[in-house]
């Protein structure tokens, strides 16, 4: 058994265990900012799936000191005993989707409890490991010396970093975006094909609010716009950013700002994609899904008018699952659009294209199989 003490403030905390009658100590390290486990126990090639999911379950950590593709093959066995939170016969949607999310996070939970240990370089040290240096440097930074952290974290790092390394093909751009560690990859290309043809105000100045891996910011530069602000509230986003632009040689057009939604000044065209689901984040790339009350929806509608130049046009992109899953009405909607002094001047609309809006199996595919995806020409009224 171990204990979880405390370091210095704003230290990352250390975990202390007892194996082969002596004590190891290790500091804990989380990708997605977890709080560190209060108890760990040593395990290794002889535990089973069985015995490590009733462990994590009740909330026991463990770390790994055995073979690194036993401990993956143990990891994705403790994935398949976990409950999926399947949709009940003659429950309502907003209900099923709650408990949904709620079995996903606890799915999260009981997975990040098994901990591998880490090594300067960075590397995992563990037989039969791979080369994560380049990898976890770009997602976390380098290790200062013994440290242990989620498996999953690990797995991650790796899975961002290929898509890093290699790129997304973006049609509207005819060209690769290279998304970072914890920024959403624009992997729907049906609200980028929106902002690619949809008719613009002006090419004067326009803002992309919640810039991400800057792919919107990008189109629009494309598009001949001559000065783009794109903003966001996370410093990986802006890094993303810069490189993408920096890759597309518009780095003279687009202007990344690290700022809270909207910077100061007022333009032709400001575009929005907020995340498009209302609910609380539990990961990095959640924040990208889920918008907490849809705060971030509302603080766009709500200081769009008065940063529109006269005449110019603020583009909302978003769909309608959340309706579909009972979660904001049309009607909430259009109320925060007409309480901030503004009126729909038009709108584009595209069906849902993505895989899980064609699998049947999905536990909520009657609502994502009618979903649409719109971009809303908003003006001031």
């Amino acid at each position: 058994m171990s204990t979880n003490e405390s370091s210095l403030p704003g230290a990352a905390p250390a975990l202390r265990w007892q194996e082969d009658g002596a004590e190891h100590r290790a500091q804990w390290l989380s990708v997605n900012n977890a709080p560190a486990p209060k108890s760990v126990v040593p395990v290794d090639d002889t535990l089973t799936a069985d015995q490590a999911y009733r462990l994590a379950a009740q909330g026991q950590a463990m770390v790994w000191s055995g073979d690194y593709h036993n401990a993956r093959q143990l990891l994705a066995a403790m994935a398949r005993r976990t409950p999926a939170g399947k949709k009940r016969d003659g429950e309502n949607v907003a209900d099923a989707f709650y408990r949904y999310r709620q079995a996903r996070s606890q799915r999260a939970r009981v997975l990040s409890l098994l901990l591998v240990p880490l090594q300067p370089g960075p590397g995992v040290a563990l037989r039969r490991a791979p080369d994560i240096a380049d990898a976890w440097l770009a997602a976390s930074g380098p290790v200062e010396g013994p440290a242990v952290t989620p498996l999953q974290d690990v797995l991650g790092a790796i899975g961002a970093y290929e898509w890093r390394r290699n790129g997304l093909y973006v049609e509207a751009l005819d060209a690769k975006i290279h998304p970072h560690y914890g920024t959403f990859a624009p992997i729907r290309g049906e609200y980028l094909e929106l902002v690619a043809s949809a008719e613009l105000p002006g090419k004067g100045v326009a803002f992309d609010i919640g810039t991400g891996t800057g792919v919107l910011a990008a189109i629009l530069a494309r598009r001949g716009v001559n000065k783009v602000i794109a903003t966001d509230s996370e410093p990986r986003a802006i890094e993303c950013a810069r490189d993408n632009l920096a890759r597309l040689g518009l780095t003279h057009r687009v202007e990344p700002t690290l700022t809270n939604m909207f910077p100061a000044g007022r333009a032709d065209l400001i575009v929005c994609n907020p995340p498009w689901l209302p609910g609380t984040p539990h990961t990095l790339l959640d924040n990208a899904v889920y918008d907490p009350k849809s705060r971030m929806l509302r603080a766009f509608l709500s200081g769009l008018r008065g940063h529109l130049e006269p005449g110019g046009e603020g583009w909302l992109i978003v769909s309608d699952l959340a309706e579909h899953l009972g979660l904001r009405s049309r009607e909430e909607l259009l109320g925060w659009i007409e309480r901030a002094g503004l009126l729909v001047r038009g709108r584009l609309d595209t069906p849902a294209r993505h895989p899980r809006s064609l699998d049947g199996s999905d536990p909520f595919f009657d609502a994502r199989s009618r979903e649409v995806t719109s971009l809303w020409r908003l003006a001031a009224s």
